[in-house]
């Protein structure tokens, strides 16, 4: 299969956003706010919709929408005291009603919007690879950078706080990860099921370890083996990609949850 360019750009695309998707998804499910990525996945769709109707790159549109989105969780939750759940929610909604009324505006309902709302990793061209390229390094240069910040404040934010972190800043920062790993992901799973792809490799990791370092590599290779399974099985059997690789993630999370059941059983 890999003769054929446009499957050489599908598996790079879905090892370039294993990357982020196995170091941010980490520390979402660390941090317990899964829907955080929901509500940032979904406002980007007004970007898709805007960009539909200049005639301009839809990721360069759902990246705006994407950091305005987390900017907006982040003044609602820490300024306006609105909970974060319900910022999330307005924001959610926002961006999913806008997108639907630019997409009104343009001529025809192209099939871009379908990709980008479900996926379609084998349209993936090879300036989107660029694009995810330079994603990536920003988001493992942050990652890196502020590792000990963001481990400390996904686990205990008041006590990050009281050792003198800046914790909105950190909060803002990294809710501008999530945005550039919802934007990476949307090519590959689509807006809908963003969030299965920042849960479950680190689920799975989650389940065969208990160091945060390995935890966080290993996500990332699950994450890479389950997009080119998925990837592999959809053209295999003509299938819809991005819904052929979320079936193949939740398959292999099953299939880890009934395996650690059955060895917790057996060492009891």
């Amino acid at each position: 299969m890999l003769q054929y360019e446009f499957i050489r750009n599908a598996v790079i695309a879905g090892l370039l956003a294993s990357i982020a998707c196995g170091i941010i998804g980490t520390f979402i499910v660390m941090k317990r706010i899964v829907f955080v990525s929901g509500g940032i996945s979904h406002a980007a769709f007004g970007g898709v919709g805007l960009s539909l109707l200049l005639r301009t790159d839809p990721l360069l549109g759902a990246l705006l929408f994407a950091f305005l989105s987390s900017i907006g969780i982040s003044v609602m939750h820490r300024r306006v005291r609105v909970t974060e759940d319900a910022a999330i929610g307005i924001l959610w909604v926002t961006g999913m009603a806008l997108g639907v009324i630019f997409i009104s505006f343009s001529s025809g309902y192209t099939s871009d919007v379908f990709s980008y709302l479900f996926g379609s990793i084998i349209a993936v061209p090879r300036s989107d690879l660029i694009l995810m390229s330079i994603l990536d390094i920003i988001i493992v240069s942050a990652a890196y950078l502020l590792y000990k910040e963001i481990v400390a404040f996904s686990f205990d934010e008041e006590f990050t706080a009281a050792i003198g972190v800046p914790v909105e800043s950190i909060y803002l920062i990294f809710l501008s990860l999530v945005a550039l790993t919802v934007v990476l992901l949307m090519k590959i799973v689509g807006i809908i099921l963003v969030i299965a792809m920042l849960t479950i490799p680190p689920t799975i990791s989650i389940q065969l370890n208990h160091n945060l370092k390995r935890i966080i590599i290993l996500s990332v290779l699950i994450a890479a083996s389950l997009i080119t399974c998925g990837l592999w099985l959809s053209i295999l059997l003509d299938l819809p990609s991005g819904a052929t690789i979320i079936l193949v993630s939740v398959a292999a999370l099953t299939a880890s949850s009934i395996i650690r059941r059955y060895a917790e059983a057996r060492m009891a």
